[in-house]
């Protein structure tokens, strides 16, 4: 028997070698035969294990009878069958020398049963004699590094990140993780936990606080054992790390779902958020949000973003950019009038203006005149971000005016993300990029694969894009809100991880 213990045997389970996945069938889908074939498409750095009774074989591999015929050591196990026999399952692999399980089936503590408190009483009882666990009722472990994947994960991205997310919800985790590789955002590691009958929010958040592969912390949390502790330990890691929380359950009727979800009990809004206040904690109200401020938080300076310049098209765009601004802290400040002199040669005419928002009246203004504005903007000590604003759907319109199919070849989407990167290394002040969408019908898919393409690009040269002009302030202000909290408190600068 190998037990492990702390910080080791949670760097086992999420750096496995060997992995015994148990409940696989040969046929159909059931979790254990889902998880087993999406570690193998994910091409799982290790050994895999199949384990039913029934025994035989699946994709080449021999299925083991027992744990106990697998003829080595495991490192970690996948359960997946039905409630009954897990605290078995999960005795076998305690005597195989595995440092921790994660247990897909439900059925436990979360029923309010009585069948089911016994049976989660049976899993305490063998976590006690040297295993730890994750789960019940979670989706496990997606650690990019190693293809360790959760359920249903089969193409989930390989490229390893500096974000670590935790989360009580499965289905959070595996949304999380899936917006991600489209997104940006790359992962250290996400962990699904889902019950917590042994391995909860407050040590996984102190093992991550402590990783020197996470740069940034995001969690979805209903509900947590041990409040002290959580606060203490909350409030640490912020001091080295952002932390971004989405709390579910702080409604009444929110209260109730999270009961019934994972046993948890939800907690006073008034409470939670006045922890976040004192932790230094960012909080999102959905997983849009969540996903907003770990791309910021990975991708820019950190520092305080007071004042932006809005760059691109539409009046009413700039009077959205001013309310939204305000009411995040931020200000749009009118440029000063010898550097709107030098922008005014450079925007189209009529219906534009250089004063900020920076309205260039055109969808269409060359990527060199958007490099060159940027950089006199910059001259103005008040910007310290600038967010591009580019209606790349009107290249629709453009194509059916020229007599094209489709905008291939018109979208400029290369030489814009060249040009805003070279601005930005020019004057040392960073950018985003927001791409609004309103044409999503059958006949616009040329347009949105020209918005992936250009999406591709910027985020290959380091710059965020989002999809709507608040979601990119929102982001801007969450970096701001960290590193502002952060120094009023004495805290050094923390570089942005890369």
């Amino acid at each position: 028997m190998n037990v492990r213990s702390g910080h080791e045997a949670l760097r086992t389970m999420l750096n496995p070698k060997r992995v015994a996945v148990i409940g696989v069938s040969r046929e159909g889908f059931g979790f254990g035969r889902g998880i087993l074939l999406s570690l193998m498409a994910m091409k799982f750095d290790g050994e895999l294990f199949p384990v039913n009774p029934r025994g035989g074989e699946i994709a080449g591999m021999t299925i083991y009878e027992t744990v106990d015929a697998i003829p080595c050591p495991i490192d970690f196990a996948v359960i997946a069958v039905p409630a009954s026999q897990v605290p078995q399952a999960l005795e076998e692999c305690r005597l195989k020398g595995a440092a921790g399980a994660e247990i897909l089936s439900s059925g436990f503590d979360e029923t309010g049963t009585d069948e089911g408190r016994i049976l989660g009483d049976r899993l305490r009882e063998v976590v006690g004699r040297g295993i730890r666990v994750l789960g019940p009722n979670c989706f496990g472990v997606y650690s990019p590094s190693c293809g360790l994947t959760m359920l249903p994960g089969p193409d989930l991205s390989r490229e390893p990140g500096n974000v670590a997310f935790v989360s009580q919800s499965g289905g959070m985790s595996i949304d999380l993780a899936h917006m991600g590789k489209w997104k940006g955002i790359r992962f250290s590691a996400v962990v699904s936990f889902g019950n917590g009958i042994d391995v909860r929010e407050t040590e996984l958040l102190e093992y991550f606080r402590d990783d020197p592969a996470t740069g940034v912390i995001g969690m979805y949390m209903e509900g947590v054992e041990r409040g002290g502790d959580f606060f203490r330990t909350l409030r640490g890691a912020s001091e080295k790390k952002p932390v971004v929380i989405c709390k579910g359950g702080l409604s009444e009727a929110g209260g109730r779902a999270v009961a019934s979800h994972t046993a948890s009990m939800g907690g006073s809004r008034v409470i939670w958020e006045s922890m976040f206040r004192q932790c230094n904690i960012i909080q999102a109200k959905n997983i849009g949000e969540l996903s907003d401020a770990l791309l910021a938080l990975t991708m820019l300076p950190r520092r305080s973003y007071r004042g932006a310049a809005i760059i691109g098209g539409g009046g009413a765009l700039g009077v959205a950019a001013a309310d939204a601004a305000e009411a995040l802290g931020m200000v749009i400040p009118p440029l000063e009038e010898g550097i709107r002199d030098a922008i005014d040669p450079l925007l189209p005419r009529p219906g534009s203006s250089s004063r900020n928002p920076i309205d260039i009246a055109n969808p269409y203004v060359s990527p060199d005149n958007i490099r060159r504005i940027m950089i006199e903007a910059s001259r103005d000590e008040r910007i310290d971000i600038h967010v591009i604003i580019q209606l790349l759907y009107h290249y629709g319109a453009l194509a059916a005016t020229l007599g094209r199919d489709s905008v291939k070849g018109l979208v400029p989407f290369r030489e814009l993300a060249d040009a805003v990167s070279g601005a930005v290394s020019a004057t040392g002040k960073p950018a985003v990029l927001v791409i609004p969408n309103f044409k999503r019908g059958a006949e616009a898919l040329d347009i949105e694969e020209a918005m992936r393409e250009t999406r591709r690009e910027f985020l290959a040269r380091g710059i965020p894009v989002f999809d709507e002009l608040e979601e990119a302030l929102f982001a801007v202000s969450c970096v701001s809100l960290w590193c502002g909290r952060r120094m009023r408190r004495g805290g050094d600068s923390v570089p942005t991880p890369r």
